[in-house]
C-alpha cells in the first residue's frame, strides 16, 4: 500500500470533509489534478462557460445554504475572472471559498509567462487571501478558508494553490483537520436592559431588518418580536421576505432612490431597532437625516461607524435569542398606527394598478404583478441589477427568507441567470426565475449552456428595452436628458433556441402570464422576453416626489 498521495487528493479530501457539494469551475493546464481529483468524489464539478458566472453561482450557493460556496479556476486570466462575484460576495455578507491555480513555486519569484501577484489582487475584496506554500499546509489553510468565510460576518476568502504544489505528493497520513463549528453567543443582559429602558421611553419605534437577520435565520423571533411589542417592521432589500409582506405590521421594503411610501414610517420614528441591518444595505442618511434618532443595533457584531447611524445600545449575539430577551424586557406595548397600513395600502394598491395595466409594451408593475402571481410563496426569483432590481424590490411581495435576491452591496449586473444555477441545485423542489434586464443578462447569458448541459431547469425573464434602463433613468432625474444607454438585442428567442432552451417572446400584455406558467412548469430551461415600458420610471419618481404627506 503507497504511503504517498498526490497534494491534489488531499486538497479534495479536505473539501469533502467541509461538506462541499459544488465546485463551480472552469479547469486549466496548471489545476488539472485538482480537477481529475474531484472526478472520483462524490463533490460535483459544475463546468461553466465563464469564471464570473463560477463566482456568482458559488456566492448564491452560499447565501441560501450558510456554507461557502466554491469556485475555481486556473491562475492569471482565469482567477481575475473570478473577482467580481467574489467581492459581490463580501459585499452582500456571503460566504465563499475561491480557489486558483497559480505558477509554480519554482518561478514564481520572477518575471515569468502569466505570473502576477493574485494574493495582493485578491486581498481588498476578501476576508482572507493567501498562497499555500507547501502541500502540507492544504488542511490547515482549506480550514482556516472555511472558518473564515462562514463565521460572521460572512465572506469570500481566496486560496492560491501553485501548480507544484498540486502536483507534489504527500503522507497518505496527512488528513482533513475536524470542522469546528462557532456557537450562538447569549446577548449581554445588561445591554438587554439598557435597549428596553430606550424602547420603554419611545414616541413611535420602528423595526428595520436586514440581511443579517435572514443569514441567522431569525424569522420567526422577528415576527414574535413585532407580535409582542406590536412594532412596525421595515426591511432592506436584501432582507425582503424574512418579515412577511402579508403580516398586518409589514411596512415594505426600504432602499428605493428616491423617498417611498415606506420612508414616511421611518420619518415619523424616533427610535430605530435595526436587527440584523449592514450600512451597505442601504445608506443610513436615507433614514436618519438628521442623525436625531436612537438606535438599537442588533447584530452578531458591532455596527460600522456612521454619522447617521449613531448607535445608542449595540446588543451583539445570536439575532434570535437577542429577540426573545428583548421582547421579555419591555413591559408595554404599541400600537400600529394608520401609518403601517396606509402603507401596505399603497403598495397593494401600485400591485392591483398593475395587473390591470394593458398597455403594450408593458408596464413594469404589470411585469411584477405578474410574476407574482406566477410564483409560489417559495419559489424563488432572482432580480438583477438596474431598473428591474428596482421594481421587483420595492412592489414584488415576499413571504419567505431568501426567495427575492438582489446583490444589494456591490450591485453586479449580470449575477441572476448563473445565481438561478446554483438556486435550483440547493432548492430542486422550487421553481426559480432570472429576471433581468437586456443589458444584464448579456453578460452571463453563456451560462444558459450551462444550465442545459446539466439539466438544471431555470427559467429567465427578459425585461427588453433596449437600454440600461436605470442609468437612463437616472439621467433623466438628475440631467433632464439620457445619452449613451441604447443599445441591439439579438433575437432572444433564436438566441435561446442555439444553447437548446426554449424560447418565448411576449406580444401582449395578457400573454405574460399563462407564458410564464408554461415556462416554469417545464423540465427544461426557457427564456422568456417581455417589451417594457421605461416611460413609467419618470412617472413614479415623480409621483414620489410630490408625495410629501401621503397619511
Amino acid at each position: 500500500m503507497s504511503t504517498q498521495v498526490d497534494a491534489a487528493r488531499l486538497l479534495v479530501r479536505t473539501l469533502e470533509a467541509e461538506g462541499v457539494e459544488y465546485v463551480f469551475g472552469i479547469p486549466g493546464e496548471e489545476n488539472i489534478h485538482f480537477v481529475n481529483a474531484l472526478a472520483d468524489s462524490p463533490i460535483r464539478y459544475v463546468l461553466v462557460r465563464h469564471e464570473q458566472g463560477a463566482a456568482f453561482m458559488a456566492e448564491i450557493y452560499g447565501r441560501l445554504t450558510g456554507k461557502a460556496g466554491v469556485a475555481s479556476a486556473t491562475l492569471g486570466p482565469g482567477a481575475i475572472n473570478l473577482q467580481l462575484g467574489v467581492a459581490d460576495a463580501t459585499t452582500n455578507s456571503t460566504p465563499v471559498v475561491a480557489i486558483s491555480a497559480q505558477v509554480g513555486l519554482d518561478r514564481i519569484y520572477k518575471e515569468t509567462h502569466q505570473v502576477i501577484d493574485l494574493v495582493s489582487l485578491f486581498r481588498p475584496i476578501t476576508k482572507w487571501a493567501e498562497l499555500a506554500p507547501t502541500a502540507e499546509a492544504l488542511p490547515e489553510m482549506v480550514r482556516k478558508a472555511f472558518k473564515t468565510a462562514q463565521t460572521e460576518r460572512p465572506g469570500a476568502v481566496y486560496l492560491a494553490i501553485p501548480e507544484d504544489v498540486e502536483a507534489a505528493e504527500v503522507s497518505a497520513a496527512l488528513g482533513p483537520l475536524p470542522r469546528n463549528v462557532v456557537r450562538p453567543q447569549e446577548p449581554s443582559p445588561a445591554q438587554i436592559a439598557r435597549a428596553a429602558d430606550v424602547i420603554a421611553l419611545a414616541r413611535q419605534p420602528i423595526v428595520l431588518a436586514g440581511h443579517g437577520a435572514t443569514r441567522d435565520r431569525a424569522s420567526q423571533a422577528l415576527v414574535h418580536f413585532s407580535e409582542h411589542l406590536g412594532l412596525p417592521v421595515a426591511t432592506t432589500f436584501n432582507g425582503k421576505g424574512v418579515f412577511p409582506d402579508d403580516h398586518r405590521n409589514a411596512l415594505g421594503a426600504v432602499g428605493f432612490m428616491r423617498h417611498d411610501y415606506v420612508n414616511f414610517g421611518f420619518d415619523e420614528a424616533d427610535v430605530l431597532i435595526a436587527v440584523g441591518y449592514e450600512l451597505q444595505e442601504f445608506d443610513p442618511v436615507k433614514i436618519n437625516p438628521h442623525g436625531d434618532k436612537k438606535i438599537i443595533h442588533i447584530h452578531r457584531f458591532p455596527a460600522e461607524v456612521d454619522d447617521h447611524y449613531p448607535v445608542e445600545v449595540g446588543i451583539q449575539g445570536d439575532i434570535s435569542r437577542s429577540l426573545h430577551a428583548l421582547a421579555d424586557a419591555v413591559h408595554r406595548r404599541f400600537d400600529v398606527n394608520g401609518t403601517g397600513r396606509r402603507i401596505r395600502e399603497m403598495l397593494s394598491a401600485e400591485l392591483a394598478d398593475g395587473a390591470a395595466d394593458d398597455g403594450f409594451p408593458l408596464s413594469p408593475r404589470r411585469v411584477v404583478a405578474d410574476v407574482r402571481a406566477a410564483m409560489g410563496r417559495e419559489d424563488i426569483v432572482l432580480a438583477d441589477t438596474g431598473a428591474v432590481k428596482m421594481w421587483m424590490a420595492r412592489m414584488y411581495p415576499t413571504f419567505e427568507p431568501n426567495t427575492l435576491l438582489v446583490s444589494n452591496g456591490l450591485s453586479s449586473m449580470g449575477f441572476s441567470v448563473p445565481g438561478a444555477i446554483a438556486a435550483k441545485l440547493v432548492h430542486p423542489g422550487r421553481r426559480v426565475l432570472a429576471a433581468t434586464g437586456d443589458g444584464a443578462f448579456l453578460m452571463n447569458s453563456q451560462e444558459l449552456e450551462t444550465a442545459v448541459r446539466e439539466n438544471i431547469p431555470i427559467t429567465v425573464l427578459i425585461w427588453e428595452d433596449g437600454g440600461y434602463g436605470l442609468i437612463g433613468w437616472k439621467m433623466e432625474l438628475e440631467l433632464g436628458r439620457s445619452s449613451d444607454v441604447a443599445f441591439g438585442n439579438p433575437d432572444f428567442v433564436k438566441y435561446a433556441e442555439s444553447f437548446g432552451a426554449t424560447g418565448y417572446r411576449v406580444s401582449s400584455a395578457d400573454e405574460l402570464l399563462p407564458v410564464l406558467r408554461k415556462a416554469l412548469a417545464e423540465d427544461g430551461v426557457s427564456v422568456v422576453t417581455v417589451p417594457v415600458d421605461y416611460s413609467h420610471n419618470l412617472e413614479l419618481t415623480d409621483k414620489l416626489g410630490e408625495l410629501t404627506d401621503p397619511f
